[in-house]
């Protein structure tokens, strides 16, 4: 029988109760805070951006998978770079205004410091707050990295938030290097996990 915290495919249906439960679970994210400092509806333009993220990136290019409250985007390697359409940078940019400028300079110190070594790359994984601590987040990983190691490939992921770095390193990863966004931007941890046979944690 299918527990709550089963990982399942995300389907195309999904997206709205998908991306409310991302933007509740990035509401506090230093990144996300960044990127989107008002406090004026912000969990509205959170939801749409997860939005434009999953369905024109992740969703189309990678491997999205869901529990009842949390999801997780992976893109496997040699996923093809999609340039966004006019459409979708219309979306961007009328999400972010005149913060637009900050998504571009932290996507180039991330595209960076990227390694270069074909991996499995967590994009997003977050969990509804409520739901936090009851295993969400650790059944989608443990999913993700599943694959990886079936295929032989380590993983990677950058981690927004210093606290959520102890998670990661429970399933292996070990900070790789520190990026820094120039004016006040946040600190990001770039985290590395060789490829391995057991992933029960």
């Amino acid at each position: 029988m299918q527990t709550l915290n089963t990982p399942k495919t995300i389907e195309s249906g999904d997206a709205p109760e998908i991306t409310r439960i991302l933007a509740r679970a990035f509401g506090d994210d230093p990144m996300m805070l960044w990127l989107f400092p008002g406090e004026d509806g912000r969990e509205g333009r959170l939801a749409q951006w997860f939005d434009v993220l999953l369905t024109h990136k992740y969703g189309p290019l990678g491997h999205c998978e869901r529990t009842d409250e949390a999801a997780a985007f992976w893109t496997p390697p040699g996923t093809a770079e999609q340039h966004p359409d006019e459409e979708t940078l219309a979306r961007i940019n009328g999400l972010l205004g005149e913060h637009v400028a900050r998504l571009g300079e932290m996507l180039e110190l991330v595209g960076e410091a990227t390694p270069r070594e074909p991996h499995w790359y967590l994009a997003v994984l977050g969990a509804d707050p409520a739901a936090q601590g009851s295993g969400h987040g650790a059944a989608l990983l443990r999913s993700g990295l599943a694959k990886a190691d079936a295929a032989g490939l380590p993983a990677h992921l950058e981690s927004s938030k210093q606290s959520n770095i102890g998670f990661y390193e429970r399933f292996g990863f070990t900070v790789r290097d520190e990026i820094h966004v120039p004016g006040g931007g946040p600190t990001l941890w770039s985290m590395w996990r060789e490829a391995r046979g057991d992933v029960r944690q």
